[in-house]
């Protein structure tokens, strides 16, 4: 019984007392330079959508918007799932830290098909890059933020592997892929707000 106890006991980690940032610095270097780089890219957006609004407009009503409902649905349930695995993780309950990665991993998988379902009826109904300058930027956002995503199913793996092994399992590793994951999640909202919203 008392190996059993130990057995459900976390490792020790080396957790700081008081604030604590999660992952690994270079990863946070990663993400704020990221962050630098799509905020140039949707300045670029808004300027070109405010010269040509009425255009920007038009086009931008053949989006369907329960495309974009559903995907940030499924992004942020996603996040939600990759915050209860690194909890878990935290806790030492593997099985359950591994139990919500696989969700994350379903969900991340379930935002894929739809925005190839998505892409194929807008390219079906004759919008397609080449279309006009609105549908310039949203292929391109939401192929950048897709490439992300699959960048993203590597972090997971990461995790996965990091939780298989207790004995060789790094909670810094596990909290960097989820930092990851999460920065993913947020270029989504803002990207849905600017293609899908902003009028």
């Amino acid at each position: 019984m008392t190996d059993i106890a130990q057995a459900q006991q976390p490792e020790v980690e080396t957790t700081k007392p008081g604030r604590y940032i999660p992952g690994q610095p270079d990863m946070w270097v990663l993400v704020l330079f990221e962050a630098l780089v799509f905020t140039a890219y949707f300045g670029v957006y808004l300027f070109h959508r405010a010269v040509h609004s009425a255009a920007f407009l038009s086009a931008q009503a053949h989006l369907d918007q329960r495309f974009g409902i559903l995907n940030t649905l499924l992004m942020l349930t996603s996040s939600l799932f990759m915050l209860r695995c690194v909890q878990a993780s935290r806790a030492g309950a593997l099985r359950s830290a591994m139990t919500s990665l696989l969700v994350t991993a379903a969900l991340g998988a379930a935002f894929l098909a739809s925005k190839v379902a998505e892409w194929t009826l807008l390219i079906r109904a004759g919008h397609t890059f080449t279309s006009d300058e609105f549908f310039q930027y949203y292929f391109f956002l939401t192929a950048i933020h897709c490439l992300h995503v699959l960048i993203g199913f590597v972090t997971i793996g990461v995790i996965g592997w990091q939780l298989r092994g207790r004995e060789r399992r790094s909670q810094e590793a596990v909290e960097t892929c989820a930092v990851y994951w999460h920065s993913v999640d947020l270029l989504w909202v803002l990207i849905f707000s600017l293609l899908y919203v902003v009028r």
